[in-house]
């Protein structure tokens, strides 16, 4: 049931790496675990995936809000899980679905790759 989903959805590319193509640990498994394993805010889930296709600017993560705008965020830091969840908190508590640039972590603000509007976005005039 739609009510049941998280309002915001935090996935966190597992297959990035930023220190080479055998480098191990992977990078992206340790910024998706650290990030689900801090304190989240209601309403704010957090899920590994595997490749967001953003390599070239790894790592890489995205925000779905159920009600509004996705976002793509690339060169990511493994220590951003607290920007992360700091992003996905002002996402989930959004009044019109959009991140507020005001308060957003630099690494959000710098990093940002995309922004997805929502199937259900009103036709623009």
């Amino acid at each position: 049931m739609p009510g049941d989903r998280p309002a915001v959805t935090v996935f966190v590319c597992t297959t990035c790496r930023s220190s080479g193509e055998g480098a191990f640990p992977v990078d992206g498994v340790a910024l998706a675990e650290a990030t689900a394993a801090a304190q989240l805010p209601d309403g704010v889930a957090v899920q590994g995936v595997r490749c967001l296709a953003n390599c070239k600017r790894a790592l890489s993560a995205a925000m779905v809000r159920r009600d509004g705008w996705t976002y793509v965020f690339g060169d990511l830091s493994a220590d951003a899980a607290p920007d992360l969840i700091a992003g996905a908190a002002l996402l989930a508590s959004s009044g019109d679905g959009l991140m507020p640039w005001r308060g957003r972590p630099d690494s959000l603000k710098r990093g940002m790759v995309a922004r997805i509007p929502p199937l259900s976005l009103p036709k623009e005039p």
